[in-house]
């Protein structure tokens, strides 16, 4: 699998995700997937969807700004446009195992809410 292949099946992720399309997910996935996140600790693939996957009806759109993949890892840094305002910045880490995802860290970053910073707790 190719570098530009790899974007391609990070950009079918997000656009899937936004469809609601978790077959799509599914696949792109390792039956080993592991995500970690703030609040997640290197769960598997069941507990991801059982926990993370959400309906995506809250988001209006995704903006990928940069996808850097270097043989099987790849950086995404996205900004998620929430209805009603909200929006927040993050960068993904994904590990890919030949054409399927193996692994996807998540790192949030700042949030705002119509425009101006929103401090968050903690």
């Amino acid at each position: 699998m190719t570098g530009a292949s790899r974007a391609e099946t990070i950009r079918g992720i997000f656009t899937a995700y936004l469809a609601n399309d978790r077959e799509f997910v599914e696949d792109a996935f390792s039956d080993e997937f592991r995500f970690t996140s703030p609040f997640d600790d290197n769960i598997d693939k069941a507990t991801y969807f059982a926990r993370c996957w959400q309906n995506s009806d809250w988001i209006e759109r995704h903006e990928l700004e940069r996808i850097l993949v270097d043989g099987d890892e790849a950086f995404v840094t996205y900004r998620c446009t929430a209805k009603g305002g909200k929006s927040f910045r993050n960068t993904e880490f994904f590990v890919f195992d030949g054409d399927k995802v193996k692994r996807i860290d998540v790192y949030f970053g700042a949030a705002y809410q119509d425009g101006k910073f929103v401090r968050q707790p903690g």
